[in-house]
C-alpha cells in the first residue's frame, strides 16, 4: 500500500483524485487546501489530515518523515501557476509526483523540472488521460494502420459554458490559468499531437476571455478548433436541452463520439502510474508548447481556414459594462 498527500483538495478535479487513490487500493495521509469546503474527503479518506495553511502541512510532512513514515506520491490539484512550485515540493519531499492538467504553464519549467527529477531521484507523472479513453484509443489505431501518407482534415469544437464565477475566480486570470486553451484545450492538443504527430504550424485566428479558435498544421492532419466557455456559441440544439457543453470531434466529415467513458480515466492514469507505465514531463511537453504559443500569438483575424464557430458574435467581458 503506497502513502499518498493531497495538494488542492477543494478544487474540481480533486475528487477523482481522490477515487484514484482508493481505487487502487491506497491510502491519502494529508491533504492541503487554504478552502476548508472538502467534506468530499468523508467520502474516502476521512481519517486524512488536512490543513488549510501550507506552512503546517510542510510541517506535519517533515514530522512524519523524521518518525520514519514514508510518504510515495504527492498528488498536485491546485491552480495551474502553481503546478510548478508544487511540483518542486513534492519532489524534495522524496515523493514521486502525480500532477493534473496542464502540468506547467510554460515550456521551460519542464527543463527545470527535469533538473530536479534527477537530482532528487523521482519522478513526475502527468494525467493525460483522453490518451486512455477508448474511444481515442481506438481512433489512434485506426490511424496508425492507415495510410501512412494520409493528411487527415479534422475539426475540433470543445463548448464548456461558465458563468460570471469564472472571471473572478483564478481560472479567468491568463497567468494563472494560461487562458482558455490551457484551461479547457491542453488535453486536446495532447491527443491530437499524440495520434497525428508533431505541430508544423500553428495559427491563431481569435483569442478573447471567452473562446479561442486557429489551425494546426500537424504532420498528418489539418486541424480548425475552437474552445469557448460562453453559453451563446453552444449549437442550437444544445440550448433547446438546456445544455450546458458540446464536444465535438470530427475527422473527414466522420464524427468521433466520446461524449461517455470518462468517469474511471482518473484511475486507470493510477494504475497505469503504480505500475511504472505512466506518462511523464517529456510526453506532456508538446501539448504545453502548442498552448504556450497560442497564449502568446498575435490572433490572425478570421481569414484562412478557420472554425465556422469562430465567426459566432463576440460577447461582452462580464465586468467591462
Amino acid at each position: 500500500m503506497n502513502t499518498f498527500a493531497l495538494i488542492g483538495a477543494a478544487g474540481y478535479v480533486a475528487p477523482r483524485h481522490l477515487k484514484a487513490i482508493k481505487d487502487t487500493g491506497n491510502v491519502l495521509v494529508a491533504a492541503f487546501d487554504k478552502f476548508d469546503s472538502v467534506g468530499v474527503m468523508d467520502s474516502f479518506f476521512p481519517g486524512a489530515d488536512f490543513f488549510v495553511e501550507f506552512e503546517r502541512f510542510d510541517r506535519h510532512l517533515e514530522k512524519r518523515k523524521r518518525e520514519g513514515k514514508k510518504l510515495d506520491y504527492i498528488s498536485v490539484c491546485s491552480p495551474n501557476y502553481l503546478h510548478d512550485a508544487h511540483i518542486r515540493f513534492g519532489l524534495r519531499q522524496g515523493a514521486d509526483v502525480i500532477c493534473e492538467k496542464p502540468v506547467v504553464l510554460n515550456p521551460w519549467n519542464i527543463d527545470a523540472l527535469k533538473e530536479i527529477e534527477t537530482e532528487s531521484g523521482h519522478r513526475v507523472n502527468t494525467i493525460l488521460q483522453l490518451r486512455l479513453h477508448p474511444k481515442i484509443v481506438e481512433l489512434r489505431d485506426r490511424i496508425l494502420k492507415g495510410p501512412p501518407d494520409k493528411i487527415y482534415d479534422i475539426d475540433l469544437c470543445y463548448i464548456t459554458a461558465r458563468g460570471h464565477w469564472y472571471y473572478t475566480s483564478w481560472k479567468g486570470d491568463i497567468t494563472k490559468s494560461g487562458g482558455i486553451a490551457t484551461n479547457i484545450g491542453v488535453h486536446f492538443f495532447d491527443v491530437l499531437g499524440w495520434i497525428f504527430g508533431p505541430v508544423r504550424q500553428n495559427t491563431v485566428h481569435l483569442h478573447t476571455h471567452d473562446r479561442a479558435a486557429g489551425f494546426l498544421d500537424l504532420e498528418k492532419a489539418r486541424v480548425r478548433w475552437f474552445l469557448s466557455i460562453e453559453a451563446s456559441t453552444l449549437p442550437e440544439e444544445i440550448k433547446e436541452k438546456n445544455g450546458r457543453s458540446y464536444r465535438s470531434l470530427t475527422i473527414e466529415g466522420e464524427e468521433v463520439d466520446f461524449s461517455e467513458g470518462f468517469t474511471e480515466l482518473h484511475t486507470l492514469c493510477y494504475r497505469d502510474i503504480l505500475d511504472g507505465k505512466g506518462y511523464g514531463l517529456e510526453d506532456a511537453r508538446p501539448s504545453i508548447q502548442t498552448v504556450y504559443e497560442i497564449r502568446n500569438a498575435a490572433p490572425a483575424g478570421l481569414k484562412g481556414d478557420y472554425h465556422p464557430f469562430a465567426a459566432k458574435p463576440l460577447t461582452k467581458h462580464p465586468f467591462n459594462l
